[in-house]
């Protein structure tokens, strides 16, 4: 279902529907619910994908035309912030009177190119979908709002830790939801069903490794690093996890929020309120001068990996112990 866009096909044809924001999960999943709502409706439906930046007046008027073969016609048009500037004028007429029997979607990245046209557009009537993805710190939110979407009743508990087992990608974690809802149908996600399916996962995730590093906690974290080896972790998600998770304490040593406003901290942290708990508790110990030596460890390290060292698990393990030891 379409934010504020019935998907029967009767609302769809004459529709323009205008998909804005970055993420092209999201903003695939809106495509794939017009598509299938026309072949529902009209197995025969005539449909087209074309690139903005290669669409003529011609063209368009022929993809908006109606169709000698198909009774109805869904035209999808991506990256109209390079659309020719003489397509403008002539995509906004068209948003203005509609063909009765064409659907069409026009895709936006979000980028400030082609804003103008984006205000042409809307003023006209198209119907905007908005598909930015979700912040840090509004992730779990969405996960729940997801599960909702698959018939799932997800806790904020499961949420905040299927956050922390999976990651921040849509993508992954709608995936990972609907593995879920595959075993669980229409069921309670609570934490012990995340823990079941991802925890073993989670225990050699990268961002484990790195907090037990910030712990000063040297056997253990070496112990997952070498675990994570034997699992094959792409290594440069390690040295990205310890960035992170640097970040995140040194936003946190200088933020001028209130500690109580436990949300508005983890904004301007750049996490979640649940993976607050975290950062929290990986700050413990830490100075300026302590940080810095991490900053420049994990660096090194990033370096090493990519290219700059023979033994890339070596130059990993030198750096959690330079991590650990540089915790005051």
């Amino acid at each position: 279902m379409l934010a504020g866009v019935s998907t029967a096909t009767t609302r769809i044809l004459g529709l323009v529907v205008l998909v804005t924001g970055s993420a092209e999960f999201l903003a695939e999943r809106v495509v794939d619910d017009v598509r299938r709502a026309l072949l529902d409706d009209d197995p025969g439906a005539d449909l087209s994908d074309v690139l903005g930046s290669m669409l003529d007046a011609g063209e368009f008027a022929e993809l908006t035309s109606p169709s000698l073969f198909a009774s109805s016609r869904g035209v999808v048009v991506r990256g109209i912030d390079l659309l020719p500037e003489a397509m403008h004028d002539r995509l906004e007429a068209y948003v203005l009177a509609p063909e009765p029997d064409v659907g069409l979607v026009l895709l936006h990245p979000g980028s400030a190119r082609g804003r103008g046209l984006l205000d042409k557009l809307r003023k006209a009537g198209a119907r905007e979908v908005k598909v930015e993805a979700p912040k840090p710190w509004q992730v779990p939110g969405w996960i729940v709002t997801e599960g909702r979407r698959l018939g799932l009743r997800v806790d904020s508990e499961a949420a905040a830790l299927l956050q922390r087992a999976v990651g921040d990608d849509v993508r992954a974690l709608s995936a990972a939801l609907e593995q879920l809802d595959r075993d669980e149908p229409g069921g309670r996600v609570g934490v012990d069903l995340v823990g079941r399916y991802y925890e073993g996962r989670a225990e050699v995730r990268s961002f484990d490794i790195a907090e037990r590093a910030m712990l000063g906690d040297r056997a253990e974290a070496l112990e997952l690093l070498r675990f994570a080896f034997g699992q094959r972790v792409n290594l440069p998600l390690v040295t990205a996890a310890f960035a992170t998770t640097l970040r995140r304490v040194i936003k946190l040593s200088f933020a001028a929020v209130d500690p109580s406003r436990t949300a508005d901290l983890a904004r301007e942290v750049g996490c979640s309120p649940g993976q607050l708990r975290w950062v929290r508790r990986s700050a413990q110990g830490w100075d300026a001068a302590g940080l810095a030596a991490a900053v420049d460890a994990v660096a090194v390290a990033d370096l090493e990996i990519k290219g700059g060292s023979a033994d890339p698990n070596h130059a990993l393990e030198r750096m959690v112990l330079a991590v650990a030891a540089a915790r005051g």
